[in-house]
């Protein structure tokens, strides 16, 4: 009898805790799941393809067993010229995005317009092949929906390779933004304040469906970037800033990621690390009027695919 208030207690603490988990986690996944994805969210799955966190398929991160996002002037199939268009291109033996594998992810109408339209139900990863982000209009309402372009329309995955005007290695740099540890001082997830003059509007809640992870950021001691491909889209000064951030910012508390280049220039010649240093320290002490050149990358180094990454944020 004497701790019969303890036990009342901890009952009533228990009702109160597992109440305030439902309200806070049960509840919104409702809301959640019945949500349809947006074209965002389409677009995303298809550039950033499987899982960007640790994965058996890519244990140390290196940005492997993605797919390839490519702008397209021409028809792949015939060699016409046509209006601009983003494709996406899984090689064979591309690990699929959850939303070309599970039928929950992408929303009732999404979904069903996606096979019945898309023939996205004709898609395997053993053979590979290339989406579109499609839409159609009914009364009044756009509803996007993924397109398997190599069944609707006839486009292989080398032809659409060869007819590529850009290669985008987007997909391969968001692991490269994970793995390097970007999302510690920058989010992709502006507020409804004054972020929105600044930093661009904030997602909805249906761009996310089928991204693993968000990389929302846990922290922001740095720039929101989820729009910054659209604010500053000069891959030169995202060079410079990658390579050494004091070059753009002689304040910036951004650690270098000169390493990411690999130790070979878009030449094929050693990029030497040491003399650079020097040369840019005696421009920092004034000795010189002007920095040392940063040299431009390997089209398949890892900094390659996290400008590719960064710029593809719009």
């Amino acid at each position: 009898m004497g701790f019969r208030e303890y036990r009342v207690g901890s009952i009533l603490f228990g009702v109160a805790l597992s109440t305030s988990m439902m309200i806070t986690l049960y509840m919104p996944s409702l809301d959640i799941s019945g949500v349809s994805s947006t074209a965002t969210a389409l677009e995303k799955q298809l550039t950033y393809g499987k899982i960007n966190a640790f994965d058996y398929g890519d244990l140390f991160l290196h940005g492997t067993d993605k797919p390839i996002k490519v702008i397209l002037k021409k028809n792949p199939a015939t060699g016409a010229v046509m209006d601009e268009v983003a494709a996406y291109v899984f090689k064979p033996g591309t690990s699929f995005p959850s939303g070309l594998k599970h039928d929950n992810i992408l929303g009732d109408d999404v979904q069903a317009l996606s096979v019945s339209l898309g023939k996205m139900n004709k898609a395997t990863e053993a053979k590979g092949g290339v989406f579109l982000v499609s839409t159609k209009v009914t009364n009044g309402v756009e509803t996007p929906y993924i397109e398997f372009a190599t069944a609707t329309r006839g486009w292989g995955v080398d032809a659409t390779l060869k007819a590529a005007s850009e290669t985008i290695l987007a997909g391969s740099g968001k692991t490269m933004f994970i793995r390097e540890g970007c999302w510690w001082c920058h989010t992709l997830l502006p507020e409804e304040t004054h972020d929105w003059q600044s930093f661009g509007r904030p997602p909805m809640l249906g761009d996310f469906n089928g991204e693993s992870p968000t990389t929302f950021g846990s922290d922001r001691k740095a720039p929101d970037l989820l729009h910054v491909g659209s604010r500053n889209s000069s891959k030169e000064w995202m060079m410079l800033h990658f390579f050494n951030p004091r070059l753009v910012q002689p304040h910036s508390i951004m650690p270098r990621y000169d390493y990411l280049w690999g130790g070979k220039d878009a030449k094929g010649n050693v990029i030497d690390l040491n003399k650079w240093d020097v040369e840019f320290n005696a421009y920092r002490d004034g000795e010189r009027v002007y920095p040392p050149e940063v040299p431009d990358y390997a089209d398949d180094s890892e900094i390659r695919y996290l400008i590719d990454f960064v710029l593809n944020l719009k």
